[in-house]
């Protein structure tokens, strides 16, 4: 989102930029998360890639109806931020080495997706309150709980086994 090259004179304005933009993230991801799992050696997270794949799916149908509840038509805002994580996670992909090794770095960048996005939704549903948009806020309530629920996993996924299996190499 370029921040600085554009005037928000309206919080509604300021809302549907960051709607845009998470709606655009959402699809990056939903296109990287294949590939992820594809370079997944474990079993265990190449399941959390393809279960969050799925959920990423839903997600991008959440805002497709936030869209038309309030009349809108869905519309991507190029989103930098994600394009730049999605990046340092197609390094890792293309990474050589030792498998649970890139593992654990699969792991670490999605993460640093998952927290982009945990804080693009707590965002947006802090903004939806304060416009009175009460069912949208709950819509993104939902996708903000499942992040953090998908975030959580990876945690448990990387001290239980991931990390554990890269630590003895």
């Amino acid at each position: 989102m370029a921040l600085f090259s554009k005037t928000y004179n309206t919080l509604e304005e300021l809302f549907w930029d960051q709607i845009k933009d998470l709606y655009d993230a959402e699809h990056r991801i939903a296109d990287a998360l294949p590939k992820m799992a594809e370079a997944a050696s474990s079993a265990h997270l190449r399941a959390a890639f393809e279960t969050h794949l799925g959920e990423t799916k839903q997600q991008i149908e959440r805002l497709e109806s936030v869209f038309r509840m309030c009349d809108r038509q869905p519309e991507r805002e190029t989103c930098p931020a994600a394009k730049g994580l999605i990046a340092e996670g197609s390094e890792i992909i293309s990474a050589h080495g030792d498998s649970d090794v890139r593992d654990a770095g699969l792991i670490a960048a999605a993460q640093r997706v998952e927290h982009y996005e945990i804080a693009g939704y707590g965002t947006a549903r802090s903004l939806a309150q304060r416009l009175g948009l009460t069912r949208v806020a709950e819509i993104l309530q939902t996708t903000l709980d499942e992040e953090g629920a998908t975030d959580k996993k990876l945690t448990t996924l990387a001290t239980s086994e991931v990390n554990v299996a890269a630590a003895h190499h």
